[in-house]
Parts: structure tokens; C-alpha cells; sequence
């Protein structure tokens, strides 16, 4: 029998890193996520680098930063020559590979990327929509009936049966793999949810739940300022807002209600009496993470592609089996990325990682080992914003009119007081321009000559990496 562990990678869509329990947060319960990182490891300092979903799924599909894969922001139905993959370098070395939930929105929807099957939900040529209208009631409407859609800040409970929602359907997907599986061989399973990317519809439940609490107000800064008119108006799927009374609340129960409803399904997985654990003994690692986050209201902004804290950390939760040497309960501060958990996991499989891979494994932080790290990690999204971050602190430069943010995290977690004019961080502000100086030396765009930042330079959202003809 093989002895190689196998893989179960749970990835939430849109889920902020501090919309955990064990991260300390004020009404949200996430107890089976919360014991991933009990039973193992928490990385507190986890990123997007690249913080929409197009970009950050190509970074872990081949442990890759943007600028390298080539997806800097966002834009749809662009076909990627990708490099060797996670899956498809297991696949090679003999697993068997699967998604099953929400693909991995690259083009054309299904184009493999190494899996050996995939059971998907997109917005196009969909299992679970074809799925859903065989045994929906007839006038449903879909998954998106409700009239709530997909980047909308207003929230309703689901209007079908709990069966039917796509975070119970990829669960049951997924149960589905474990039985029919090839025993002979290790497997490599993504479980990949919608949820709790908007729309913001989890079942009656799940809603009614955090509508009965009290609930966090969102954080504004003393640089942010609401949309004109307050918002009224505006689209709801506006990314500038100023959410107050219900529909505050009710946005941010639909949040936290899609998040505890994969929780609470995802125990099927974990479980020791029906789930992994019976399929396949105590030899599986289970990793837990998102691709990028949610503004959720903060500094009066909704949606993703930004470089705070609400849209650009994730969480990040790995347990393993004992022979890896991970002590329950560790938390690693170093900051780390989408990037590395190819590197990591080929690691853990006793593979060999490929040489185009740039992310670098953690298995070495997980165990305790102090190795030479990152001094920072380098976030951007096209055509707006750089930032670098140690976990620390942070500075912002925008591309457009060459501002500046500078943030201190130790102290001010929540980026609620912007340094760049405060003479005492000038230092600080100082070093930090001339890392991005530097950073920024190498890119083609002429961000950066060298010695300074430039403005105003093109920064489009694809860049075609393939070597040119006769390279």
C-alpha cells in the first residue's frame, strides 16, 4: 500500500483571514476550521499577492507570482499556457487528482490544469447548474433566483431546500470521490465552495443566526471617506459604500451565515465516524484556504482586489500526520502566500518541486525549524496599487497619481491611521519607497527607474509571458 498522504484542500471563496473563530472573532463560528489549525499549524501573516480570484488560483495552481504567470488584475477568458501545476506534478507521480465545488476560473472552463476529474460549478457549462435544474422546484430560477447576484452587498436566505445550495452539493461531490477512488493510490482532492463570495444567500438558518447578534460595525479609517451622497443610488454592487442599520446587518449575517454553513458541511468531510478519516485512515492532510478576502464594509469600500487587510489576507490552516513533526497548535508570523502551498505540498508527497516553481515550502516553519525566510511579501492588483508587507507593516503605492500609504500593524491591526504624512514614520516611509525602488526595478511597465517611482505608467492586467518566436 502506498504510504505517501494523501490531500484534501478545502478552499472558501473570498474568505477573510480573521473570519475565523480561532483568530479571535467577535460572533462568527467556524469550529471544524478552528480545529484544523488546533490539531496543527495557523499562518496569522497568509496573502493573495494578487487579490481577485483569477490571478490568486493561477498563483496556487503553479506556485507562481503574477508577474511571472502573467494575470496582475482581473480579466475573463484569457487562455493561460500554464507551466507544471500542483496537480498535474502529483499526477505524475501517481496520484489521483480532483476538483470537485467551484473550478478554478481559468480558460476555457474545462481545461484540466492537471486533474484527472473534475465535477465543477462556473459560470459556464456548470455540473452543479445542470445539476440543480434537474431537481430544482420548476420557477426556481437557479442559484442565482433569489435576485440577489453575484458581487451584491444585499443578503436573503436561500430560496430552496438547504439540499440544494452549491456548499452542499460540493460536499456531497466530494464524498462521492472518497468512495469511488482508486484505494491503490494517494489522491490529491480540492473542494473548492463559492461560498462566501456573494451572493449573499445561506440557508434560512444560517442567516437568522447572526441576525440575532450583535455584529462587529466595520473599521473606517482616518483616510477613508464614504461615496458621495452615501452611497444612495449607487449600485449594490457598488465597491464604495456606506452600509449602516439593516442592511449593514443583514449584509454581514449573510457573510458570516455562508461561512459557518461550509463549516458545519465540512465536518462531513472530517469527521472520524463517515467522513476522511474512515476513507482513508489517519494519513491525509487536510489544508484549509481562500483566494483572496472581503472589504466587508471597511474604510467604507466592498468587494476584493484591494491591498488592506480585509481583501488581501486569507486564512491559512494545515494539519498532518504525525510523522511530519507539526506540533498542534502552532502559529507561524512569517508571511507567506498562495504560492507555497505547491512547493509545500510536493514536499510533504516526496516530490520533486519544478524549477519554474517561485513560492518555497513551509514545512520547515511548520515544524518549528527557523530557516531563512522572506523579508516581505510583494502584493499588487492592475491597474490600481503595489504594496509590500511583512506582516508588520505595509506600504501602498498607487500607480495612477503615485500616492502613498505607510500602515504600522503591530499597532494598528485594522490600518485605521495612514503614517505617509506623519513626520515621525518618515524614516520608515523612507526605507519602505526605496524596497518598492528596488522591487520594482526588474518590471517592463517602468515603474521604477531605479532610483525612483514613476506614475502613470500603463499597468494592464494580463502581460503575455510566453517566450517569443525563435527565443
Amino acid at each position: 500500500m502506498d504510504s505517501r498522504p494523501n490531500f484534501l484542500v478545502l478552499m472558501t471563496d473570498q474568505q477573510r483571514g480573521d473570519c475565523l473563530g480561532i483568530e479571535g472573532h467577535p460572533v462568527l463560528m467556524t469550529p471544524n476550521m478552528d480545529h484544523i489549525a488546533g490539531a496543527g499549524v495557523r499562518f496569522a501573516r497568509c496573502y493573495s499577492t494578487c487579490p481577485s480570484c483569477i490571478a490568486a488560483r493561477r498563483s496556487l495552481l503553479s506556485g507562481q507570482f503574477p508577474s511571472t504567470h502573467g494575470m496582475m488584475g482581473y480579466r475573463d477568458k484569457v487562455e493561460w499556457d500554464a507551466p507544471p501545476t500542483l496537480p498535474g506534478v502529483l499526477r505524475q507521480a501517481g496520484y489521483q487528482t480532483c476538483i470537485v465545488g467551484r473550478n478554478m476560473h481559468q480558460f476555457p472552463p474545462r481545461k484540466r490544469y492537471g486533474f484527472d476529474h473534475m465535477v465543477i460549478h462556473g459560470l459556464e457549462n456548470s455540473d452543479y447548474d445542470e445539476w440543480l435544474a434537474r431537481v430544482a422546484p420548476p420557477g426556481a430560477g437557479g442559484y442565482y433566483g433569489a435576485g440577489v447576484m453575484h458581487n451584491d452587498w444585499t443578503a436573503r436566505p436561500w430560496h430552496m431546500e438547504e439540499s440544494f445550495h452549491q456548499t452542499n452539493w460540493t460536499v456531497n461531490e466530494a464524498l462521492n470521490f472518497l468512495r469511488k477512488r482508486d484505494p491503490s493510490v494517494p489522491f490529491f482532492l480540492v473542494v473548492s465552495f463559492i461560498a462566501p463570495h456573494p451572493p449573499l444567500i445561506p440557508p434560512a438558518f444560517y442567516l437568522e443566526r447572526y441576525l440575532r447578534l450583535t455584529l462587529p460595525e466595520p473599521v473606517v479609517g482616518d483616510w477613508a471617506a464614504p461615496p458621495p451622497h452615501g452611497g444612495l443610488g449607487d449600485d449594490v454592487s457598488a465597491a464604495r459604500v456606506h452600509l449602516r442599520g439593516e442592511a449593514l446587518r443583514s449584509c454581514l449575517a449573510g457573510y458570516y451565515g455562508l461561512i459557518n454553513h461550509v463549516d458545519d458541511q465540512i465536518r462531513r468531510l472530517l469527521n472520524p465516524v463517515n467522513g476522511i478519516q474512515r476513507e482513508t485512515g489517519a494519513n491525509t492532510v487536510v489544508l484549509l484556504t481562500s483566494d483572496h478576502g472581503e472589504m466587508l464594509g471597511d474604510h467604507h469600500l466592498f468587494r476584493k482586489s484591494l491591498p488592506y487587510e480585509g481583501a488581501a489576507r486569507i486564512p491559512l490552516l494545515l494539519s498532518a500526520p504525525a510523522r511530519f513533526g507539526i506540533k498542534p497548535r502552532t502559529v507561524c508570523d512569517q508571511p507567506v502566500c498562495l504560492e507555497d502551498i505547491m512547493p509545500t505540498l510536493l514536499d510533504m508527497a516526496g516530490a520533486p518541486t519544478p524549477a519554474t516553481v517561485e513560492g518555497r515550502s513551509l514545512l520547515p516553519l511548520m515544524r518549528g525549524e527557523a530557516p531563512p525566510w522572506r523579508p516581505w511579501l510583494h502584493i499588487e492588483h492592475s491597474p490600481s496599487h503595489h504594496c509590500l508587507t511583512d506582516g508588520r507593516e505595509k506600504y501602498v503605492w498607487f500607480v495612477p497619481d503615485g500616492r502613498e500609504q505607510f500602515f504600522d500593524l503591530t499597532t494598528d491591526p485594522h490600518e485605521r491611521r495612514d503614517l505617509a504624512a506623519d513626520p515621525r514614520a518618515a524614516a520608515r516611509l523612507a526605507e519602505w519607497r526605496r524596497r518598492m525602488v528596488e522591487e520594482l526595478r526588474p518590471r517592463p511597465e517602468g515603474f521604477s527607474d531605479g532610483v525612483r517611482l514613476i506614475p502613470g505608467r500603463p499597468y494592464p492586467a494580463v502581460r503575455d509571458t510566453r517566450p517569443a518566436p525563435g527565443a
